[in-house]
């Protein structure tokens, strides 16, 4: 179980955290982006906007809406140190543990992808550049052995 799983009965008995969901939007841009660009961008806004001891504008830094993670913030109770406090046990005044940061990350992750659910029914753009570098019949150099094959 994970730590999302544990939680999830709690943001679903509490009127505030149970009003949340994605839309149609939020879910194409989800299938969109692919799970490793958005692990990365939760990543980014947790690290700039919660991870540190005293986060810019504490409380009111994260958007209600704007991008799929605020809302799977506010939906999990990781949008500001005061609810980390209450809901995870998560004490302000310290800069996160990779533990902590990866606790929240799962948690929001969690959220998102319950949320999202099936989303091969949206258009989604290939990592190119992974698939590309996987390819075995790819190579840096001409047949020749030279750039160019001169």
């Amino acid at each position: 179980m994970s730590c999302y799983d544990g939680m999830k009965e709690r943001f679903a008995a509490s009127r505030f955290r149970s009003r949340f969901r994605l839309t149609q939007a939020e879910k194409a841009y989800l299938a969109e982006k692919g799970w490793k660009v958005i692990r990365a961008q939760t990543e980014r806004i947790i690290r700039e906007r919660l991870a540190p001891a005293v986060p810019p504008n504490d409380g009111s830094q994260t958007p209600m809406r704007g991008h799929p993670v605020f809302k799977a913030q506010h939906a999990t109770a990781t949008c500001c140190r005061g609810c980390l406090n209450k809901w995870h046990g998560i004490r302000p005044g310290h800069a996160f543990s990779e533990d902590e940061l990866s606790y929240v990350m799962e948690m929001i992750l969690g959220w998102l992808r319950d949320q999202a659910g099936d989303l091969s029914a949206f258009p989604s753009t290939p990592d190119l550049f992974e698939s590309a570098a996987a390819a075995s019949d790819i190579t840096t150099e001409s047949p020749a052995g030279e750039p160019g094959g001169k």
